[in-house]
């Protein structure tokens, strides 16, 4: 998960909104979920729409808890301050994309 920010400050203000991805060290369904954000992030070129931060959730159980994270991985979408969207566990790149559509160019 180094690809990613990590997030201390996942709130700070931004001009892009911010895709927050809980996940689980060791949880597979995470490293797919990894792979289907850059599959969409890439397809569009949109790599630089939103900032990004990757927590996991074994280390920082406060943010997991503050943003009402009861399973992972979970996306969530922080934009003006306020969370905008989320998704629990996706199966696929189209949820994805579907979630973050109002973002994407």
């Amino acid at each position: 998960m180094t690809r990613w920010q990590q997030a201390d400050r996942v709130e700070a203000d931004s001009e892009k909104a911010r895709l927050v991805f809980f996940y689980g060290e060791n949880d597979g369904a995470s490293r797919r979920v990894e792979g289907w954000i850059a599959q969409v992030l890439q397809r569009r070129q949109n790599q630089r729409t939103f900032v990004f931060h990757a927590v996991e959730l074994g280390q920082r159980p406060d943010l997991g808890e503050r943003f009402r994270v009861e399973d992972i991985p979970t996306l969530v979408v922080i934009d003006e301050r306020r969370v905008k969207a989320r998704l629990v566990r996706p199966r696929g790149a189209k949820p994805i994309q579907e979630l973050l559509a109002p973002w994407l160019l």
